[in-house]
């Protein structure tokens, strides 16, 4: 039996996102211990439920102050010095970066792993400001992972984006389809009758794509004004985070309705015909995951982590990123020829079944780090 510990920055992303992955680790007969933010007691006992231990430290994800990342640093290191672990598993920026760190400077035999969910806004472009944060993070992954026995990702254009700026080697690297998704809980549900629903989850970020998505539902929607555009997801602190004094304002024109936050997004996929995901990049977009195991055709955009879920034409379209008119374009495709929902919806669960079953990409999990 191994001390197999996990990190994360939020405690709810432990539970919705790494939950069965922990069940899998617990099964096969290790001792788990989660990381993650400082959370309520519901959601730390959702955690214990897995079969986990709860262990806070102190991480602020959107945080740029050095002052929090030294405490990050440091709260890490004496998780580390108390725990001994054996096998510790880092994902989302921070996690990594300062797990990596906090081990290399520990005398503890531990078998580092990163997985790396997307790289975010560190790696877009932009100007001198954005460039030098992308040479900063470079070398501080590059630091971070030296020790790492793998680093996991989700789709090759992450992969290839570490490899070409010398931050792991191919030995090093290793591909799973993305965090898999619970076909028997995400289960296929009937198209609803009626006009033409369209659906986004995100939080409320810029790179998501949400003022595409706005853009291209006024557009479809002064065409065809029963048409209904929904957006579930919560707000968001981050730099990009969109005010949600913008949010109100779409909401009031009814393009696209708002619907809040939730913790279950299966009703709301059930209420919908199309799933859309206008993002500018993601590692492997779990909700576009989510749509398809429930029989629903996707459209997307042509980025990394998006572009792995739609084969174009066949279970959706791929859109380019920050084209809303070609978002429009697509979402018309669906009103003028609803019979694309049935059948594009079925090859959606098909796709999902043979590459994205969370059973295979756990079992696959497990034996990249040698659990199993």
């Amino acid at each position: 039996m191994s001390r197999f510990v996990i990190i994360g920055a939020l405690a709810e992303s432990i539970v919705n996102f790494r939950g069965d992955l922990i069940k899998s680790i617990v099964s096969a007969g290790h001792d788990v211990v989660a990381m993650a933010d400082y959370t309520d007691d519901a959601t730390r006992t959702r955690i214990e439920a897995l079969g986990a231990t709860f262990w806070p430290y102190s991480v602020q994800r959107n945080s740029m102050n050095p002052r929090h990342d030294l405490a990050t640093f440091i709260s890490l290191r004496i998780a580390f010095i108390e725990i001994k672990p054996d096998v510790v598993l880092a994902y989302t920026i921070k996690p990594v970066i300062w797990g990596g760190f906090a081990l290399r400077t520990l005398p503890i035999n531990a078998r580092f792993y990163a997985l790396i969910t997307g790289l975010g806004l560190a790696f877009q472009p932009g100007g001198l400001k954005q460039t030098a944060l992308t040479s900063l993070v470079t070398r501080l992954y590059r630091w971070s992972l030296v020790r790492a026995e793998k680093v996991i990702f989700q789709n090759k254009d992450n992969q290839q984006v570490f490899l070409d700026r010398l931050i792991v080697n191919e030995r090093q690297c290793e591909i799973v389809g993305g965090s898999g998704v619970n076909v028997n809980h995400f289960d296929v549900a009937c198209v609803p009758q009626g006009h033409v629903v369209f659906l986004t989850i995100a939080r409320l970020l810029g790179d998501k794509g949400l003022r595409e998505y706005a853009q291209a539902a006024q557009i479809v929607k002064s065409r065809y004004p029963e048409t209904l555009f929904n957006l579930v997801g919560p707000e968001d602190p981050s730099p990009d985070g969109i005010p949600f004094s913008e949010v109100k304002n779409w909401h009031t024109s009814g393009a696209p309705q708002y619907l809040g936050a939730t913790a279950d997004v299966r009703p709301y996929i059930k209420q919908c015909h199309v799933y859309v995901l206008p993002s500018y990049h993601e590692g492997m977009p779990r909700t576009v995951l989510e749509a398809m195991a429930m029989g629903r055709p996707i459209i997307t955009t042509d980025a990394p982590g998006c572009r792995d879920t739609v084969v174009d034409g066949d279970n959706g379209f791929l859109v380019p990123i920050k084209d809303a008119q070609a978002l429009a374009q697509a979402m018309e495709r669906f009103i003028l020829q609803p019979e694309l929902i049935g059948k594009m919806g079925k090859r959606s669960r098909v796709i999902v079944e043979e590459q994205f079953d969370v059973k295979k990409v756990n079992s696959s999990m497990l034996k990249t780090m040698g659990l199993c």
